[in-house]
């Protein structure tokens, strides 16, 4: 009667192995870690995760792709994208032309056009993603992770101000625009209101906070050598963000407002374009993170003269941000920040390629897959995605795979075409994209 127990379970086990398996064959994996490939193995998917990699595995499976000795690499992270903002013109939400509805409609579609240029995993550093974030995770829509930081906050002023100046001043610190009332994006000032906002963002999801603490290029009231907060306010923020288990990412650009972030306690400093030597060696000192994106100038443009010219600051200062960062060694992340313009979406792999501008191909990858996610860590037990390892490809990640048509460790060129050159895109044990054998 045991044996025909142990036969019973053996079977029901086999069983459930083969209806979810999937054997790629005779591939060239690049693991996200390191620069040598390991050539001429198969890799087994066992639900979501990689259960094996080796040479001439065995396997009943529901599927087998041949690799054809390709190359297969961890799935792309964007550490700066927004879910919420890069699809949705500047006009629906600067210019009243459109509302939420309209909003999460365009996230929505605009997911699943990112997932198929192989970003499998996003950062969100600043919108209104959590429903397309729900729907995506429960498998209903086809998208990439998300780990939103919910509404970007900023000082009035400041980066998140949109507010009309006819508006102002308003009759309590309690109104909100339609924008704010909809997370994506807000106003606090003074100690009490900045914590109460940051338990309020917490309390909806995000899995890390975001903060202003220097001036932008699309916002119309703050010049971007401007320090925005005060040290009080931003320590208050950042002991909140501590005590959920998580960090804070900031928004700046100038060494200023870059020092006070640093010196408060954030950990992730978004764009940091005009930081001098001595501020990123602060940086490298205290583990902060870099989040710079390698901008050129037609990658944008700004219908206001204000935000065009600061624009133009920006772009003259990108190679020189990336050649100080790659000297000083400060821990670098991949992003885009790409806004407002659907078509512009199509260049995120792009902007990935030119990173090949500052680094080799295997330094570019590592930073866009596992350096990524080893940023993404410090979401701590915030993190949404904590049962397995993103960025890899090795025993015990999640199943977020590309297999590319070529090296990309030789040519990185390769990785911004991903229509052609991106054979198969699978996230979580799902494909999503397979030409191999067409």
């Amino acid at each position: 009667m045991k044996k025909l127990l142990l036969l019973l379970c053996v079977f029901a086990s086999a069983q459930l192995f083969a209806q979810n398996d999937i054997l790629i064959k005779n591939v060239d994996v690049f693991d996200g870690k390191n620069e040598k490939l390991k050539k001429g193995v198969d890799v087994l998917i066992h639900g979501n995760k990689v259960q094996k990699i080796a040479k001439n595995i065995e396997a009943d499976t529901v599927e087998i792709i041949n690799g054809e000795g390709k190359t297969l690499i961890p799935g792309l992270i964007d550490a700066h994208w927004h879910t919420s903002y890069a699809y949705t013109p500047a006009e629906v939400l600067f210019m009243n032309q459109g509302d939420m509805p309209e909003v999460a409609i365009r996230s929505m579609k605009g997911a699943e056009q990112t997932l198929m240029r192989g970003f499998t995993t996003v950062r969100d550093p600043g919108g209104n993603p959590f429903a397309v974030k729900k729907l995506i995770d429960a498998g209903e829509y086809p998208g990439h992770r998300i780990l939103p930081s919910g509404p970007f906050m900023s000082q009035t002023t400041g980066h998140a101000d949109h507010y009309c100046i006819l508006d102002e001043p308003r009759k309590s610190v309690g109104e909100m625009s339609y924008w704010e009332r909809n997370m994506m994006a807000i106003t606090a000032d003074g100690v009490p209101e900045v914590r109460k906002v940051t338990r309020e963002i917490l309390k909806y999801g995000a899995t890390q906070i975001k903060i202003c603490t220097g001036g932008g290029v699309s916002s119309e009231y703050d010049p971007l050598e401007v320090m925005e907060y005060s040290m009080d306010e931003i320590k208050a923020i950042v002991e909140e963000a501590e005590n959920y288990g998580t960090y804070v990412q900031s928004h700046v650009m100038i060494d200023k407002g870059i020092i006070a972030a640093v010196n408060a306690g954030v950990k992730s400093i978004e764009h940091g374009f005009f930081a001098s030597d001595s501020t990123l060696e602060l940086m490298k000192e205290k583990g902060v993170w870099l989040s710079p994106q390698p901008f050129l100038e037609g990658d944008n443009a700004f219908a206001d003269p204000g935000s065009q010219e600061k624009w133009l600051q920006v772009v003259k200062a990108v190679d020189n941000v990336y050649q100080k960062a790659s000297k000083i060694g400060v821990k670098v992340s991949f992003g885009t920040d790409i806004l407002f313009d659907a078509e512009n979406t199509k260049n995120q792999n792009v902007l990935l390629a030119r990173l090949g501008n500052w680094y080799s191909p295997f330094e570019a990858l590592r930073i866009a897959t596992s350096g990524n996610a080893e940023l993404l860590e410090l979401a701590g037990s915030r993190h949404p995605y904590q049962e397995g390892l993103l960025g890899v490809v090795e025993e015990g990640a999640y199943a977020d795979m590309i297999l590319v048509d070529g090296n990309p460790l030789e040519n990185l060129d390769l990785v911004a075409d991903p229509e052609h050159n991106f054979l198969m895109i699978m996230k979580d044990g799902v494909i999503y994209k397979n030409t191999i054998n067409q």
